[in-house]
């Protein structure tokens, strides 16, 4: 097959036709400073004010002045947690938080703990659900923050937000959920969820690199994390990205207007794969909740195998997948989200992403499947490991 098979949506998506032509306009013709005074300068503001509507119409936010436009979701994140702590070191110093988070929240958190906050890391289970039992337990009385992902980035299982969102409520404490794979692919209502604070990227809905969103529910009383300008109501200074946040606005209105359609086919697509590598190749684990799910998201680990080797012998075919999140992609440490769901490090090394998106045929699945099979088995039969254990199974029987 020439054509390239791209299976790696969780790490970024391409930028649909439609966003990229309403954002043309803002780059050669609508080129002004939102900021500025003059009406040519009005017309770049107006954008930007549709943008942060059509946001805020997709979260169910009460206001457009509820949504902030950052850098994209690790901004989002660290303006997040690190300006909750902030405001609320009076109360407190205790953050909670899980072991699967993305790095964007784990690294914050990291740096927290080294300035004098405490950080209860919560564990989950096999499939990557927290336990909202463990979750009321671990508060305390100087408890200021709940920070845990919408829906995971590697695996794709999504947490009880609107539970998590009830407990934080009931105790008083802000609760904020990294959305970042999730926003734009199941649907997300922070009054019924009881979010406090909610980030996503552009790029993960088919919007462009380097645009994101935080989501504050409006009354608390956060500090900016940037500082110098007076945009986005003196709490994020700096030139606004116009033609990015134009494209994200048009992005997240087309994501909620097919989320139905895309996911039902993504889901199809996703559960043939699965049903197809589990029957055909040997010594598989399927990773993440089978029903609590990102549609477009196959997790996979195949004993006996190195995850780098396969990539690079699937990008050969054509094939773009990953072994895990794209910020880690040059470690060689297996993946923390794997190791956390209790597996052992020989078989977390063995992982494979693949992220499909609406575009993802039932031919690019066979064809991946056909290729991957073989892989597997050429792999595998240049292991010692692999030989040995055949032979123990065949002396077994």
């Amino acid at each position: 097959m020439d054509s390239l098979i791209y299976l790696d949506n969780a790490a970024t998506t391409a930028v649909k036709p439609e966003v990229f032509e309403v954002m043309k306009p803002y780059f050669t013709e609508i080129y002004s400073n939102p900021s500025s005074v003059y009406s040519f300068a009005g017309q770049a503001k107006k954008a930007v004010d549709d943008a942060r509507e059509q946001i805020a119409g997709v979260l169910n936010a009460k206001a457009p002045s509820e949504i902030y436009f950052t850098g994209g979701g690790s901004e989002a994140d660290n303006w997040a947690i690190k300006m909750t702590a902030e405001a609320c070191k009076d109360k407190g110093r205790h953050i909670i938080t899980t072991k699967i988070e993305h790095h964007a929240v784990l690294h914050t958190v990291d740096w927290l703990e080294k300035n004098g906050y405490e950080v209860t890391y919560l564990d989950v289970d096999s499939d990557g659900l927290i336990s909202l039992e463990e979750l009321e337990k671990a508060i305390r009385p100087d408890t200021i923050l709940i920070s845990i992902m919408f829906a995971n980035n590697e695996i794709g299982t999504i947490e009880p937000v609107k539970e998590i969102g009830a407990i934080a409520k009931k105790h008083g404490i802000l609760f904020h959920t990294d959305a970042v794979q999730a926003f734009g692919h199941v649907p997300i209502d922070v009054q019924d969820m009881n979010i406090d604070m909610l980030s996503a990227s552009g790029h993960k809905f088919h919007g462009p690199k380097g645009i994101g969103f935080l989501y504050l529910r409006n009354g608390l009383k956060l500090g900016p994390l940037i500082h110098g300008g007076a945009q986005e109501r003196a709490r994020r200074a700096g030139t606004h990205n116009v033609p990015g946040i134009v494209g994200m606005g048009e992005a997240a209105r087309l994501a909620v207007q097919d989320m139905e359609v895309n996911a039902k086919k993504q889901i199809e697509i996703r559960d043939y794969l699965i049903e197809r590598i589990e029957k055909e190749i040997p010594y598989v684990r399927v990773n993440g909740h089978r029903e609590k799910r990102l549609p477009n998201n196959v997790n996979v680990c195949f004993r006996f195998i190195e995850g780098e080797s396969l990539l690079i012998m699937l990008d050969q075919k054509g094939i773009c997948a990953s072994s895990g999140s794209a910020c880690t992609s040059g470690s060689l440490d297996p993946s923390h989200v794997l190791l956390a769901i209790g597996l052992p490090h020989e078989i977390a090394h063995g992982s494979l992403r693949l992220t499909l998106s609406e575009e993802t045929t039932r031919e690019d699945a066979d064809y991946v499947v056909d290729n991957l099979k073989a892989i597997v088995e050429r792999l595998r039969s240049m292991s010692p490991l692999y030989d040995d254990f055949v032979k123990k199974e065949s002396e077994g029987k």
